[in-house]
């Protein structure tokens, strides 16, 4: 007999060999109908498979989050399944899940097309029709690569020689078709559902070795529902429309090269929104009681060496030789250089908290493949600043941090999803005592500043702990942005002190904290999130002044000047084109306002305003209009609050 305990609590007696399917059924016939795996002391199994001992149990059903992982591995195995079929000769290599979907990747001498997507989906739904039971098997290891290499499936041979020999080789069968599989699976065919569609190709190497041969790589989505699939085919439409490389181009914000591959090459209105967030964060870093500093860009490798970034990140740091034999390298990180910083003069208790801020241009070789659009590049800016504290300091400044993280999100208006800690990783510096510390000091800190926070193992920074700010952007997606690192590591082994009160010496605690993150990347998150419509504030150009014919131009010139006087970024334009095409045309470039100038207007010393995005328009004088306009655009930080 096994004992099962339920999450009710109850606990129930059950006979040796007994499946999770004999468990659903034993509670009522309605969840035997819905049961689609079980999940034993956490892990999740085979509906029909049994239970080699005891412990706690629970049916899953297709609505449980863990069932969402399952429906994908199964569609990729309908989608194997189904190439087989339709394509005789092709191999199966490996189909894992992905965020939002699932790959699959085959050998197959000629190429796939966008056409053959379609035929692949049919078979697929036809193959669901097929209710074809999914049955585990445990196959001998020699018979199981003999197998496979008689049917001419070399990949999943090589990839059984590979698998450790005290590991079972475990075979799934899926009516006549076969893969072999760790599992779980489903029942059967059916269960998949009919929610799924193959989104793309792409080409792929072997293990991820260019090395080795290329194969041809199909993705697909798939979900526990029809109305959860046209859900999120909706948000990717909508993430299309807002993609921020496509607005870049629309709005002539910046572009992307090969010759400065995973480098921005920002244009002069893109440079303008920079330099705007950039002033914004400026401010309010100063009312918060940081100095701002700048380090040198390129450090020696001894220095990297002595604070343990060499060892962690020596393969992604670019790396150039002198003719004097030194060996240098260009930061990927400012912390090392606000330490040094630090340590030139004496520091006293009484200087303490010390907050350090710099826009530090940072560097790191990230494989080409890992590039996109300006979210992750190979050089960004960071807006990063350390806090040299003492530890009975840490809550404190953690308060004032999520404070200010808070202000500039909504000032933003960006929402906070969530908060996660990050803990201790396997590569690290530092004793387990000092991480048993630094671990529950950040989280009391948390809590003190009334954050809840969820735990990450095994993500904390080489050199501590830190709290991860996810934010949720227009259509739902959370990008990790915000950051706060408990750090008393680094300050020891750069020898960072000050002077107790005592006359002691002792070191610093160091806050690595940021708000973005990196500049490039949240600039992508707003672009995105606000869809190029930015508020007026923010707006590369915020006030186009457009006539509709020439008798206007010199009223035009006045009104541009004027505003552009009282600090507007204002365009003029006095082309000999139709008033529609002009607003059309600065519409689809997201100014916020267009001030139309004909006849009547210049007579009268008028503007129309009209408001991106709305039909109607609005009459103001000139004076009129540069006042209200010149209110509007007042960063959120320079109002009245």
């Amino acid at each position: 007999m096994i004992e099962l305990k339920f999450p009710d609590g109850g606990v129930r007696q059950f006979e040796d060999g007994v499946t999770g399917r004999d468990v659903a059924a034993s509670i009522s016939k309605s969840l035997e109908k819905k049961a689609l795996l079980v999940k034993l002391d956490g892990e999740l199994r085979d509906l029909d498979r049994a239970l080699e001992h005891g412990g706690a149990i629970e049916i899953v059903t297709r609505e449980a989050p863990d069932a969402l992982e399952v429906i994908r591995h199964d569609t990729a195995h309908v989608l194997a399944e189904a190439v087989q079929e339709l394509f005789p000769g092709t191999q199966v290599t490996i189909g894992p899940n992905v965020e939002d979907g699932f790959f699959y990747d085959f050998a197959r001498e000629e190429p796939f097309s966008l056409d053959d997507l379609a035929k692949i989906e049919a078979r697929m739904r036809q193959i669901v029709d097929r209710d074809e039971k999914i049955t585990r098997e445990v196959w001998d290891r020699n018979e199981a690569i003999a197998h496979f290499d008689g049917i001419g499936e070399a990949y999943k041979a090589e990839i059984i020689r590979d698998i450790p020999a005290d590991q079972s080789i475990t075979v799934y069968r899926q009516g006549n078709w076969k893969d072999l599989c760790r599992g779980p699976h489903l029942p059967s065919t059916r269960h998949v559902g009919k929610a799924f569609k193959l989104t793309k190709l792409a080409g792929a190497y072997w293990r991820g070795d260019q090395n080795n041969a290329q194969l041809q790589r199909i993705y697909g989505t798939a979900w526990a529902s029809e109305a959860d699939l046209e859900a999120h085919l909706k948000r990717i439409e909508e993430a299309e429309r807002r993609d921020h490389r496509k607005v870049g181009r629309a709005m002539d914000l910046f572009h992307l090269q090969e010759e400065g591959k995973g480098m921005v090459f920002w244009h002069p209105k893109g440079w303008t929104l920079f330099r705007t967030l950039e002033a914004y964060i400026r401010r309010r870093l100063d009312d918060d009681g940081y100095v701002e500093v700048k380090a040198p860009q390129i450090l020696d490798r001894g220095l990297w060496e002595k604070s343990g970034h060499w060892e962690k990140f020596g393969h992604a740091m670019f790396v150039c030789e002198t003719d004097e034999g030194e060996t240098m390298a260009v930061k990927p990180m400012n912390c090392p250089g606000h330490i040094q910083i630090f340590n030139v003069g004496q520091k006293s208790y009484r200087d303490l908290p010390l907050r350090m801020a710099e826009f530090g241009a940072c560097h790191r070789y990230e494989p080409s493949g890992a590039l996109h659009g300006i979210m992750r590049l190979r050089a960004f800016t960071q807006d990063d600043a350390h806090i040299f504290c003492r530890e009975d300091q840490i809550e404190a400044e953690t308060t004032k941090f999520v404070k200010l993280l808070y202000s500039v999100y909504s000032d933003l208006d960006v929402t906070l999803h969530s908060v996660k800690l990050a803990l201790r990783p396997d590569m690290r510096a530092g004793t387990d005592e000092v991480w048993d510390i630094a671990e529950s000091k950040l989280e009391r800190a948390a809590r003190a500043a009334g954050v809840e926070v969820e735990h990450l193992p095994g993500e904390g920074a080489f050199y501590g702990p830190k709290l991860e700010f996810h934010l949720r952007d227009a259509i739902g997606r959370t990008w990790q942005c915000g950051t706060l690192q408990l750090d008393f590591v680094l300050p020891e082994r750069l020898d960072a002190e000050y002077v107790e009160s005592d006359g002691s010496k002792q070191r610093p605690v160091l806050l690595h904290r940021a708000l973005f993150g990196s500049m490039e990347r949240f600039i992508g998150i707003l672009i995105e999130n606000y869809a190029g419509a930015f508020p007026l504030w923010l707006s590369p150009t915020q006030v186009v002044v457009a006539t509709i014919t020439s008798e206007g131009d010199d009223f035009a010139r006045v009104a541009a000047a004027k505003l552009k006087a009282a600090g507007l970024r204002v365009e003029l334009d006095l082309r000999n084109e139709k008033i529609n095409y002009k607003v059309r045309e600065h519409s689809l470039a997201k100014a916020p306002v267009i001030a139309v100038v004909g006849r009547r207007e210049a007579e009268e010393g008028k503007l129309a305003l009209r408001r991106l995005g709305s039909d109607g328009q609005t009459i103001l004088t000139l004076d009129e209009a540069v006042s209200q306009l010149t209110s509007e655009a007042l960063p959120p930080d320079l109002k009245v609050r």
